[in-house]
């Protein structure tokens, strides 16, 4: 009689693991994110995970670069729909927030930026990317909406980089939960920048 075949440890997909991190991330917070922790959750030992992300610092930026290309996604499907530039701007807005202190979206952003002064050119270079992907977009939009009249004549690049660095300062403010302001205040303030400075006169008033 021919012996049972012996089972094979089957790694889970990447993706699972990257799933399962920014999960740990949502529920309990990064501090609990651990290369043990995560491979209890996921089924591998810490050595395997070591072998397929090499550093924390890696497994991290996996994790982030994973979470925005699921944010690329929604954001791609947002600012083609069919609306005006105005209102898909105000999308784009609402999904680059955080939802409310401690998102985890956020939080790994937070962490990846805080190591990043340590990090090397290729992995600066990846961080890079992703603020890239988030200003091209929202510069085609300002593009848009002035060839459009919906905007005013504001020089695209520029602007997008003045929206967007308002836009990280109180990203970080509502991540951590700094007291008086909250997704909803942080949504006034950017609407009243747009109105003073982007909307045209009769639509800001």
């Amino acid at each position: 009689m021919t012996p049972p075949a012996r089972r094979r440890n089957v790694a889970p997909p990447r993706e699972a693991v990257l799933r399962a991190a920014m999960d740990t991330i949502a529920e309990r917070g990064l501090d609990a994110l651990t290369m043990a922790g995560l491979g209890r959750d996921v089924g591998m030992s810490s050595g395997h995970l070591l072998y397929y992300f090499g550093t924390k610092d890696e497994l991290l930026l996996r994790t982030l670069e994973w979470s925005e290309g699921r944010l690329g996604v929604e954001r791609g499907a947002l600012l083609s729909r069919p609306a005006p530039a105005a209102a898909r701007l105000d999308s784009y807005v609402r999904l680059y927030l955080p939802d409310a202190p401690r998102d985890p979206h956020w939080t790994l952003w937070l962490e990846v930026w805080n190591r990043s002064a340590y990090a090397d050119d290729a992995a600066r270079a990846r961080q890079a990317a992703i603020e890239g992907a988030w200003h091209r977009d929202l510069v085609a939009l300002l593009v848009e909406g002035i060839a459009q009249g919906e905007f005013r004549a504001v020089r695209p690049d520029r602007f997008a980089t003045r929206l967007r660095a308002l836009l990280d300062g109180l990203s970080v403010h509502v991540a951590v939960g700094l007291p008086g302001t909250d997704r909803e205040r942080a949504l006034a303030h950017v609407a009243d920048f747009l109105a003073d400075s982007l909307l045209p006169v009769d639509d800001a008033a």
